[in-house]
């Protein structure tokens, strides 16, 4: 029976594909502690696949920048950067970031941060992309799709981290799906990662002691 009597649409072919990457990323193993091992693979895996088969089939998948995306950009980078700084004092974010290795050079930092900046860009064009902006058709329902994949694929990170991804993926998508662009969540994770990066490489701004009391009623290390 021929393939070609049950086409599959274009939201379903998204789904299937992200499905795909999604255990591809996973097997294709690299030194964790190689920045530029984890580009390539990012690259590849998260923005050449996906843009091949949106311009395939001559979809979108957020490349809007207008005034809508540059103002929502601006509020969600507003809204937060305090949580990048909170969560910068914390003993287990500190022991985990800087994922690779850097200082406070500017010659070591800045390298450091733009390669670090494309890989949270090509997460962007997969989670957002392909699996919310890119599949609007399913309406807000498709803000819920990339927080399952993210945290399979983190979780390896701080239990207070991955706690907190559901909501802020949920919270990236909404914004990105509303600005019909991927720009706010590109900035905000990127250029978060540097500042929590620069953070964490110099004395916590709130000490330690008293962001550990705020959040001491979670039932999990911080």
């Amino acid at each position: 029976m021929s393939l070609h009597r049950f086409p599959l649409s274009w939201v379903q072919r998204s789904l299937l594909v992200g499905l795909v990457l999604a255990v591809v990323w996973s097997l294709w193993a690299v030194p964790p502690t190689s920045l530029g091992a984890r580009l390539v693979r990012d690259i590849v895996v998260f923005i050449c696949a996906p843009v091949a088969l949106a311009v395939s089939h001559g979809r979108d998948l957020g490349w809007r920048v207008d005034r809508r995306a540059i103002r929502n950009t601006l509020a969600l980078a507003v809204f937060v950067t305090p949580f990048y700084i909170v969560g910068s004092s914390l003993p287990t974010i500190r022991a985990y970031y800087p994922m690779w290795a850097t200082n406070t050079a500017l010659t070591a930092f800045l390298p450091h941060a733009a390669a670090q900046f494309l890989v949270a860009a090509a997460a962007e064009v997969y989670y957002r992309g392909l699996l919310c902006v890119g599949v609007r058709e399913l309406g807000v329902k498709s803000v819920f799709i990339s927080p399952v994949a993210y945290a399979v694929h983190h979780v390896h990170k701080p239990p207070i981290e991955l706690l907190l991804s559901a909501p802020t993926d949920v919270l990236f998508g909404a914004v990105d799906y509303h600005s019909e662009s991927i720009l706010p969540s590109m900035v905000a994770h990127g250029v978060g990662l540097a500042l929590l990066d620069w953070l964490v490489l110099h004395p916590p701004l709130i000490p330690t002691s008293v962001v550990v009391r705020w959040l001491s009623w979670l039932p999990l290390p911080v």
